[in-house]
């Protein structure tokens, strides 16, 4: 049962909640998407195997669970507000990080970069996909989230248009673009993150007095994090993430490949907006949906068309088998919020250990990548994509289950 806020209290005003959030949803998904293609730059031109190219994002997305306990207690303790304005400074430095690393061509230092670039958006990740859910009611909360991640969407959509040319330029030592040319796209997105900590900050107060999280005893606590639809919420999670980055992070390696479409690795990096621009469409479609119908048939409907269109493409040549792969954004459009409020307790005052949960299920998306890197030089990317595929079947599996269960 999602939280909802009680009739007698005072709600803040959703929709200035709504415009701040627009800001962290897109920046999010910008900074992520952008992350995506540091992958094809490792193994496209710096020419690096697989697996070490697959570091990048066991680096981005471990912190989700390294970090996602003490985040937890410090939201408790400084409030929504503040915790997201702390999330965006932290998420500032790791991209001063990203554009020290360019300048120092260190791989190990891109590696810490993008683990402190996480723990930043960590914060957000347990803080930011809360409040939807806690300050409206019923399905206009999952429906309002799903809107904030069309925003995301088009964030992940802009990186590789614009980050393809930067990152995925000819190696600078062949007489391509220098260091500043790699490092000026996260500059860029520290000045804006700096920015938007700063808006948040000033409405630090804004929830206080409306749903402030409180901190639970460990019997209560452990009942909380034990309940069945949470737990096989987050696993459904940890396979959704882990899916999603996957393909997006080895897909300009796909359509690079000479039996699909032989493409050059910047062309290849930005075809790869087409795969966020499906997940763009179908979350403000998925917006509309999900106010007039049942969240778990529709998370159901799309989770079993992604496990047919990833099966394609792991049999497809040429434009079938691209077509099939992009195509997936659009079926990913609504799982994220729909897993995440469909997971969340009734008790609001809880959701932020229920958050941390499904925060830490996030971690699917340093672990199916690695995985599916390492089978990827075994036997081929191409059939290694049937890992994500069986994410999609975990998915499908939790929203038959609720849509059976909630009939």
């Amino acid at each position: 049962m999602q939280a909802s806020p009680q009739p007698s209290e005072t709600v803040p005003d959703p929709d200035r909640l709504f415009r701040l959030s627009i800001g962290i949803f897109f920046m999010g998904g910008f900074v992520s998407s952008l992350v995506s293609l540091l992958g094809p730059r490792l193994t496209l031109i710096d020419r690096l195997d697989y697996t070490r190219g697959a570091l990048v994002q066991l680096a981005f997305h471990s912190s989700y669970l390294l970090f996602a306990l003490p985040i937890t207690a410090l939201l408790v303790r400084l409030g929504y507000m503040r915790s997201i304005a702390l999330g965006l400074t932290v998420m500032a430095a790791g991209c001063l990080g990203l554009a020290g690393a360019a300048w120092m061509a260190r791989y190990p230092v891109v590696l810490v970069a993008l683990l402190v670039l996480s723990a930043g958006i960590t914060f957000l990740q347990i803080s930011g996909n809360v409040i939807p859910p806690l300050v409206e009611r019923a399905h206009r909360g999952i429906s309002r989230l799903t809107l904030l991640q069309g925003f995301n969407s088009i964030g992940t959509v802009l990186a590789p248009l614009i980050g393809a040319g930067f990152l995925l330029s000819d190696d600078p030592r062949a007489g391509g673009p220098g260091w500043l040319t790699l490092a000026l796209p996260f500059l860029a997105c520290m000045a804006i993150l700096l920015g938007l900590s700063f808006g948040f900050w000033r409405a630090r107060d804004l929830l206080a007095a409306f749903v402030a999280p409180r901190r639970l005893p460990l019997g209560q606590l452990r009942r909380v994090l034990a309940e069945p639809r949470l737990v096989f919420g987050a696993v459904a999670m940890f396979g959704y993430v882990g899916a999603e980055v996957t393909i997006g992070s080895l897909l300009a390696n796909y359509l690079a490949q000479p039996a699909i479409l032989d493409a050059d690795p910047a062309s290849a990096g930005r075809l790869v907006s087409l795969y966020w621009g499906g997940a763009m469409l179908g979350r403000f479609a998925g917006a509309y949906g999900l106010a007039r119908w049942p969240a778990a048939r529709l998370l159901a409907l799309v989770a079993a068309g992604a496990v047919a269109l990833v099966g394609i493409a792991t049999r497809a040549e040429g434009v079938p088998g691209a077509a099939a792969l992009l195509a997936v954004g659009l079926c990913n459009a609504i799982m994220y919020p729909t897993l995440f409020g469909l997971a969340l307790p009734a008790d609001r005052s809880c959701a932020p250990y229920a958050s941390m949960v499904l925060c830490m299920a996030v971690v699917g998306g340093a672990a199916i990548p690695m995985l599916t890197g390492m089978l990827a030089d075994q036997i081929g990317l191409a059939s290694a994509l049937g890992l994500p595929m069986l994410c999609y079947l975990v998915i499908t599996a939790f929203a038959l289950v609720l849509a059976l269960t909630e009939r």
